[in-house]
């Protein structure tokens, strides 16, 4: 009733203008002449007119935009929420750069949980970006949030994940007409600094530390979910270890992706190594390096969605049966605010 009310509303002071329009042109004596000031007069009336009626329908489609854009917002917070700054002793930062101008969704996705298991992230890309990709990623999210703390093997969450999206699929496209895919990348952080992942054709992480960066690439990643159906036993690869300090660097495949003017690709390895060149360095400084950098090299105009996400190792180590922390690097609960950054 509100949206018709409005629309109503909205039609109302043009019906008005061209029923003056009209209204003049039938009533108005001077309107009936037909020598070079009465035309003149007549011209300009219905100039005004045409003007007013133009920028009213502008003033009104800008309207609108806005809020399509305020709802586009929400629904994206709402979905690809902002990260807690830090979890369970790992400093986190994460930022989306989206490929169509003025969006707010794009198709890429990523989120963290800290579960009885460790600290557990996925990354991933839908084929495709923008509005059309919003659906998969809400599948992809919805199930991780839960398999995260339900699943102890990594292998079962991946399960999970797989078949959601194949449910998602098959109620948007029943004919099956679809060649819609997700690559994914999840990875748990243990207590002690552990890492174990799970790849389905995405990049793989890089680790930073005071030498460089350094990628970490196992073993082949399996195919992408939606291509082709899991293999019956899924094993997680061990990355080694997050150490004191380091930093695990995620992203999709738009960054290594992004071009320049002339057609070069983002030098990415350059730009982590030159992120953690000052030492101490931390999730945030890395982000906003590596952002900064990206938009530079693509002009703020990158051909596809960009995530970006950082684990930085600060938890505090212990000397054994000395009840006293080596270092102060923990901060108190208060300080977990969200610092998840979007462009």
């Amino acid at each position: 009733m509100i949206r018709i009310k409005g629309r109503v509303r909205s039609l109302g002071l043009p019906t008005v203008w061209g029923a003056a329009a009209v209204t003049y042109k039938l009533a108005c004596p001077l309107a009936q002449e037909t020598h070079l000031e009465a035309r003149l007069v007549t011209s300009a009336v219905f100039f005004a007119v045409g003007t007013g009626l133009v920028l009213h329908v502008r003033q009104t489609l800008l309207r609108e935009l806005r809020q399509l854009r305020r709802v586009a917002g929400a629904a994206q917070d709402a979905l690809l929420r902002p990260l807690p700054a830090r979890v369970d002793g790992l400093d986190v930062a994460a930022a989306q750069v989206t490929a169509e101008r003025g969006a707010a969704v794009g198709g890429d996705l990523y989120e963290v949980v800290a579960t009885e298991y460790g600290v557990r992230s996925v990354m991933g890309d839908v084929r495709g970006h923008g509005i059309g990709a919003f659906g998969t990623v809400a599948a992809v999210l919805g199930c991780f949030r839960e398999a995260a703390h339900d699943e102890q093997d990594l292998g079962a969450v991946l399960r999970r994940l797989e078949r959601a999206l194949d449910r998602h699929l098959r109620q948007e496209h029943p004919a099956g007409d679809t060649e819609e895919f997700v690559t994914l990348l999840l990875v748990e952080i243990r207590p002690d600094g552990e890492l174990l992942a799970l790849n389905c054709g995405h990049p793989w992480p890089y680790r930073l530390s005071g030498t460089g960066a350094d990628q970490l690439a196992p073993a082949d990643p399996y195919p992408p979910l939606g291509l082709f159906p899991l293999p019956t036993e899924l094993s997680a690869v061990s990355l080694g270890y997050l150490k004191h300090g380091d930093a695990l660097f995620l992203y999709t495949d738009g960054a290594q992706d992004a071009r320049d003017a002339r057609g070069r690709f983002f030098p990415l390895p350059d730009v982590l190594t030159r992120a953690v060149r000052d030492q101490p360095f931390s999730s945030q400084t890395v982000l906003n390096c590596v952002c900064a950098a990206l938009r530079h090299h693509t002009r703020g105009a990158p051909a596809d969605d960009i995530a970006l996400m950082v684990f930085t190792n600060s938890r505090c180590t212990c000397l054994r049966g000395a009840g006293n922390c080596a270092t102060s690097h923990d901060a108190p609960a208060g300080d977990d605010v969200h610092l998840t950054h979007r462009r």
